[in-house]
């Protein structure tokens, strides 16, 4: 029986001598992850065609993804209009799957925190609540810190509003209701104000938190969602006093941290 240490010695070095052969091998795992992708949340499957403008691939080499996915019961016929979808094989392996999202991110925001010299939180939506569930303190001796597994109001909140912006305005209203408390003079209490600066929110990612939900406190979030579909977000709490000079750069660093976030995350 061969060593499968010397196998994949070997392997190696013959990608070291044909790194063409290498760049063909990586692409197709590429091209095999991205039609994966495509039935996420597709339970009646999508035919071929559908997956080949989904992934932007002829027909025909969707076809061979597809074959080749189907021998390892990656994916399964879904009909009997030729349709495909998720098999039983990605089940099994998600089961063996341990992602721990809060620890995957933390490195990014140990990085904002650094770029910043301000306190960072990472909090998940429970509710009509964001639940802090990992901080990183900031380098000032004035800074605005509060404990993981405090909470916050969403409506008040730079994180949470940033939360709300991944709903639609309908859930947002059921969510939260018509009555909202005043907890500050800038509070946000009524929907008609709300929902147009989440809608805001939306198109820049990037959620404003202007002595809301404290005086002297403001802070700068942005929101997005784990593999799970789960809400997270991160905000950058800052002292009025300081934020007042210091506002574009976080605005620019929370932007930069989301984009690099969601870039290792989905590619």
């Amino acid at each position: 029986m061969n060593n499968p240490i010397d196998t994949a010695s070997q392997l190696s070095a013959d990608n070291e001598k044909s790194p063409t052969k290498s760049r063909q091998g990586i692409q197709v795992i590429a091209r095999a992850a991205s039609v994966l992708r495509a039935l996420e949340n597709e339970p009646e499957g999508l035919s071929l065609s559908q997956i080949a403008k989904r992934v932007n691939l002829p027909r025909s080499t969707v076809q061979r993804i597809v074959n080749a996915l189907a021998e390892e019961h990656l994916l399964i016929a879904a009909s009997l209009t030729a349709r495909v979808k998720l098999g039983p094989a990605i089940l099994r392996l998600a089961a063996n799957t341990s992602f721990d999202f809060v620890k995957f991110v933390r490195p990014h925001l140990e990085l904002l925190s650094q770029r910043t010299g301000e306190t960072v939180d990472l909090s998940i939506r429970r509710g009509e609540q964001m639940v802090f569930v990992d901080q990183i303190g900031g380098s000032h001796r004035l800074s605005a810190v509060s404990a993981v597994g405090a909470s916050l109001p969403t409506y008040s909140s730079a994180n949470g509003k940033a939360a709300l912006s991944l709903l639609d305005d309908s859930e947002i209203s059921e969510l939260l209701g018509a009555d909202l408390t005043k907890e500050t003079a800038n509070t946000l209490d009524d929907l008609s104000q709300l929902l147009p600066q989440i809608n805001a929110i939306r198109g820049s990612h990037i959620a404003i938190d202007e002595e809301e939900h404290i005086e002297g406190i403001c802070a700068v979030g942005a929101a997005f969602k784990d593999p799970l579909e789960r809400i997270f977000a991160v905000s950058v709490p800052v002292p009025s006093i300081r934020f007042v000079h210091n506002k574009d750069s976080i605005i620019e660093a929370v932007k930069e941290f989301r984009t690099a976030l969601l870039v290792a995350l989905y590619g």
